[in-house]
């Protein structure tokens, strides 16, 4: 026990460079235009220990990822929006901002097709969907 408490003590004095570093914590860019719904996934997503930028619709999110705000993930939701905001965010990150993931999500058989022409890795996320089914499209996308 007391040399637990002599190496934190050692590491609290320890210069800047030199103290371990915590885990850096994903960032997901949720694209979400109901706002019940949008509450409810991000409360879901921080539970699970992940950064959330809440956005209300791919206007949002293009300024938001236009600011280079850090991110890992964008998650959008095309049938809150319109397939054709969500398809064309989903296109525009992947030419401007192709080290980010993009998973969508819809319930509309065709958009979940066009959506893994979009993404890679299994991209989309049929509706309904259980929470902990986005969260293990998360953790795989980020190779976790």
């Amino acid at each position: 026990m007391r040399r637990y408490c002599v190496e934190r003590a050692m590491a609290r004095n320890a210069p800047a460079a030199m103290r371990p570093q915590p885990p850096s914590v994903p960032t997901i860019v949720l694209v979400e235009s109901r706002a019940l719904a949008r509450m409810a996934i991000a409360g879901y997503l921080r539970e699970c220990g992940y950064e959330v930028i809440e956005t209300d619709g791919p206007a949002e999110a293009r300024r938001v990822l236009e600011a280079d705000a850090k991110a890992d993930v964008v998650f959008i939701d095309l049938d809150a929006q319109g397939e054709n905001g969500g398809f064309s965010l989903a296109q525009w990150i992947r030419s401007r901002r192709p080290d980010l993931k993009v998973l969508l999500s819809s319930g509309v058989r065709r958009a979940a097709e066009t959506a893994g022409d979009l993404c890679e890795q299994g991209p989309h996320l049929a509706k309904p969907y259980e929470h902990r089914d986005l969260e293990a499209q998360i953790r795989r996308l980020l190779g976790r």
